[in-house]
């Protein structure tokens, strides 16, 4: 499987090395090159220095051959605007899009994104713990 993740902050980074280590093809994109830091030294696929909004970075990250595409960048209008172009211009069959506004994530996935919003996932996990 193809992925190409844009963010490689923390979650960027531990998905892309989870994903590499199963074997998958990942690329993770960033406009920070300091960023890449955070991947470890037996990360086999590709680091690039790039914008997930911007034609040259998708054409440099394969996105035409993508089977998967993430973005977990620090906003939510660049995660969202991404998405969209990775469904619907090159129509990448699975989009996962994370969210922080819990309000946007819902409006967002009930327009039919994949959506997570960490904001949603840590609240519930701390109410478990009450």
């Amino acid at each position: 499987m193809k992925v190409v993740i844009m963010g490689c902050s923390r979650v960027g980074a531990q998905l892309a090395t989870m994903l590499d280590a199963e074997g998958h093809k990942v690329t993770v994109m960033d406009v920070d090159p300091f960023s890449f830091k955070k991947l470890p030294p037996t990360f086999k696929g590709t680091a690039l220095v790039g914008n997930g909004l911007e034609e040259e970075s998708l054409k440099k990250a394969e996105m035409g051959e993508a089977d998967v595409f993430v973005a977990v960048t620090q906003g939510d209008n660049r995660n969202v605007m991404a998405c969209q172009i990775a469904k619907h211009i090159y129509k990448v069959p699975k989009v996962v899009c994370r969210i922080y506004d819990p309000m946007r994530e819902e409006m967002y996935r009930n327009l039919g994104l994949n959506t997570v919003s960490p904001t949603k996932l840590v609240a519930k996990l701390i109410r478990e713990q009450i």
